[in-house]
Formats: structure tokens, C-alpha cells, sequence
């Protein structure tokens, strides 16, 4: 039984073990134990002093498996769930098994959609992301980035073209969905 002190139950005998597996039970014999001279038994004390552990106080709800009873002892509380990606998130853990390829696609999904209100919340706060620094465009140009891809035998050499694509395009298209809804909100 998970999280407490009782020791489970061997499946075979310590002969049925010796017999199957070389050397098994190398350390029974105390004369071959290094450390007999310090080692204190009681077989009254199992190593645990609870029965079950303390569990972490749980401030507002937590995404948890479906599988699972209960969360883990100890969890994370520094980035709680918010926005339209927390219930995104949240949804995944209350509908799909973590066995189910669609509890992994709407955590995926999640996040991206975390990515995009975090982008919306830098522009709106008046300190939108630096993309020619971030993204190392600039860093191309002053540190020798071009001739190291024509040069040499990188492993990423084939996807080179789709670069400017997947780092411009997001900005491009949300850029264009701006420009139609502000021409749409001048009519």
C-alpha cells in the first residue's frame, strides 16, 4: 500500500528467491554485513513515525488524475491555474485519463493558449515582448549565425528555410487579424 509504513509482503520465500536469482540474500548472513557492528534492530520500529504522512494543505482546488485517489504529499503552488488555458487544463484532468492521447493534446493546447494570454497581457501592460532579441535574430547577424549554417555539419541544417516561418508567421497573422478588426471597427 502506497505512503505507509507496512512493509509489503514478499510475492516469493527468501529460498524461492536464492534458488531463482544469483546471489539474492548476498547480505542476510550478518558476519557479511559491513555494517553489523553499528546497526540497531527493532523489529517494532518500521522507519516511519506516521501512519499516514502529513499532507500538504490544499489552498484551492488542484488539477489532479482521475486515476489517482489522492494528489501527491507535496505539490506545486507557485503557478496556479487562470485564464481560458487554466480551464483548458483543467478540463483535460476532469474529463481524460492520463492514459488518453487527448489529455496530453488539451495540456499541449493549454499551453499555447498560456503563451498567447501571457503575449496579450505584455502588449496591453505596455511592454510587449522584444522579438528581435528574443528570438536571436539579431544575434544571427553580430555573432556569425549565417555562416555557421552554411559552414560545418549541423544536424538542423534541413529545417533552416522554415525558421523565418515558424518565429514570423504567429506575429504576421495576428498582425493581419488586428488590421481587419480595426478597418472592420472604423466602418
Amino acid at each position: 500500500m502506497a505512503y505507509t509504513p507496512d512493509k509489503p509482503k514478499l510475492a516469493e520465500t527468501s529460498d524461492q528467491l536464492r534458488a531463482r536469482i544469483p546471489g539474492w540474500g548476498a547480505d542476510l548472513d550478518p558476519k557479511d554485513r559491513p555494517s553489523v557492528p553499528r546497526e540497531r534492530f527493532d523489529p517494532g520500529f518500521a522507519g516511519a513515525h506516521w501512519e499516514f504522512p502529513d499532507r500538504q494543505v490544499e489552498e484551492w482546488p488542484r488539477e489532479r488524475s482521475i486515476e489517482h485517489k489522492f494528489l501527491t504529499l507535496v505539490f506545486g503552488t507557485v503557478a496556479p491555474l487562470h485564464g481560458l488555458s487554466g480551464r483548458i487544463r483543467r478540463y483535460a484532468y476532469d474529463r481524460y485519463s492520463e492514459g488518453r492521447a487527448a489529455h496530453w493534446l488539451l495540456l499541449l493546447a493549454g499551453d499555447r493558449v498560456d503563451v498567447l494570454e501571457s503575449r496579450l497581457r505584455a502588449l496591453a501592460s505596455g511592454k510587449p515582448d522584444r522579438l528581435i532579441h528574443e528570438t536571436g535574430v539579431r544575434a544571427e547577424v553580430t555573432h556569425h549565425g549565417l555562416s555557421s549554417r552554411a559552414e560545418g555539419r549541423r544536424v538542423d541544417r534541413r529545417h533552416h528555410p522554415m525558421d523565418p516561418i515558424v518565429v514570423a508567421a504567429p506575429w504576421l497573422i495576428g498582425a493581419a487579424v488586428a488590421y481587419g478588426l480595426i478597418r472592420r471597427l472604423r466602418r
